[in-house]
């Protein structure tokens, strides 16, 4: 079974459970959302874009929160941090190529700024605390992982995460890593959009539109109602 099969029949399974639960509340359900502190150390503006690369699990959701941002200009998922040249979704999916899925995300720093993407990233996209895994997908390729693009982002990132350990939101430890930026592969377009698109799929309902949800929730500062679109 491939992959991409296996993520759909992990979210209807899922579902199926959640539905047989009282109230339908249970320690089963997607990553719960918290609300991260203000970043202590940000950069200034020096331009109107500004591009940063984020992993952190199914690419579906995290491009599917980005657009959602004020100020994203776009957010395409696709595959970094591996050394394979071109690499595809059958092949990262074996999990051995050292890709992983992420979104590259392209934004206007005068209106949201990479301190304020680390922020939704930690609270609303990832569990830091899961290694190599988040939900029901395993696997390197579904790490949490950060790819600064400049000095800049090395430097916010490293300071947010120290802020964070120091905070201990979390009951285990955090283990996203700062990863040096690589090449940056565009996944396959029936990937791009796909919570947009398929908004009742089984995987989407249970893992991911719950994200979309507590970024409107907890950050309505950022929150954009129409989300921008890789096919526009």
């Amino acid at each position: 079974m491939s992959s991409f099969a296996s993520r759909i029949l992990a979210g209807v399974a899922a579902l199926g459970l959640g539905y047989a639960l009282v109230g339908g509340t249970s320690s089963l359900a997607a990553e719960t959302a918290i609300n991260a502190p203000a970043p202590a150390i940000t950069a200034p503006a020096t331009g109107t874009s500004e591009t940063a690369m984020f992993a952190g699990g199914c690419f579906w959701g995290v491009q599917g929160v980005f657009q959602h941002v004020k100020g994203v200009k776009s957010a395409l998922s696709g595959y970094t941090g591996g050394s394979l040249r071109g690499p595809n979704y059958e092949r990262v999916s074996e999990g051995d190529t050292g890709h992983a899925e992420s979104v590259k995300v392209v934004f206007d720093p005068r209106v949201v700024s990479y301190a304020d993407l680390l922020r939704v990233y930690f609270s609303v996209i990832t569990d830091p605390t899961q290694l190599n895994r988040q939900g029901p997908d395993t696997g390197t390729q579904y790490r949490s992982a950060l790819f600064p693009t400049s000095p800049e982002q090395q430097k916010v990132a490293e300071a947010y995460l120290a802020q964070l350990r120091l905070a201990r939101l979390w009951q285990r430890p955090i283990v996203t890593r700062i990863e040096k930026a690589q090449a940056f592969y565009p996944a396959e377009g029936y990937h791009q959009d796909y919570l947009t698109l398929h908004p009742d799929a089984g995987y989407i309902r249970y893992n991911d539109l719950p994200k979309v949800a507590a970024l409107k929730r907890l950050y309505p500062q950022f929150w954009r109602e129409k989300p921008v679109l890789v096919r526009g």
